[in-house]
């Protein structure tokens, strides 16, 4: 398990880009303008490593952001945090970096007395490893949508806390 989990720095702005550009196909594309205003958005953003090796930007329902599978989240959820995007880097997979973030984010979930975590993951197109991730980690899926103009499918999960 990785050791140390920290708040991200401005200095790890390339990193982030660099992290999130090579996850793209599963996250969204971000460039360095979108990157600070997705920062400057969320309520909880750490990452791992030094060099960075993994991160994860979360928001809580007070948010401004505007992305639509937040948004499907702050129309039926009162209380939560929102995971828009969990990178580990290709080299460091396995080692248990988005487990840590998870749980990491889960203390800080209950110690700010929120009621679930949720994200969404594409369905079309399919990402089984994170499927499989967001299962064993308690998530259950609460609704579907297509976005992107028809291009993508997404299945929206949720983890009580």
């Amino acid at each position: 398990m990785p050791s140390s989990i920290s708040p991200l720095e401005h200095t790890q702005l390339p990193a982030l880009i660099r992290l999130n550009q090579a996850s793209v196909s599963a996250t969204s594309p971000l460039d360095m303008e979108a990157l600070i205003k997705l920062l400057s958005q969320s309520t909880y953003a750490r990452g791992i490593g030094e060099p960075l090796q993994a991160f994860l930007i979360a928001m809580d329902e007070t948010s401004t952001y505007g992305s639509v599978n937040y948004l499907w989240f702050r129309e039926r959820r009162s209380r939560f945090l929102y995971i828009d995007r969990v990178v580990v880097d290709e080299a460091a997979r396995g080692n248990g970096f988005g487990r840590a973030l998870y749980a990491d984010l889960i203390a800080f979930a209950q110690e700010n007395d929120c009621e679930r975590i949720c994200c969404e993951v594409n369905s079309d197109p399919p990402n089984p490893v994170s499927d499989a991730f967001h299962e064993v980690q308690g998530f259950v899926e609460t609704g579907r949508a297509t976005i992107d103009n028809g291009l993508k499918t997404v299945r929206y999960l949720e983890k009580t806390i």
